[in-house]
């Protein structure tokens, strides 16, 4: 299920994340919904919001890292 808004963001996100942290898991989200809608593009038993959810956090990995106060910093 994509995400239209980012209060539609599962709880651990919206909580943990500064805004525009939520903003590149929104949309890296999103775009792998539609990338990996087909089985054939998952690897293994995964499910295709298991699959997006590792893309989004991948993504926000990527510019964001969690700090020794467990708050997530911009790299």
């Amino acid at each position: 299920m994509p995400y239209r808004t980012l209060s539609q963001l599962p709880d651990a996100v919206r909580d943990h994340l500064p805004k525009h942290a939520q903003e590149i898991y929104k949309e890296a989200f999103n775009h792998a919904w539609d990338e990996y809608a087909d089985e054939d593009k998952r690897r293994g038993d995964e499910s295709r919001e298991e699959v997006a959810r590792k893309v989004a956090w991948s993504a926000v990995k990527q510019g964001y890292a969690k700090g020794d106060d467990e708050r997530w910093h911009p790299k």
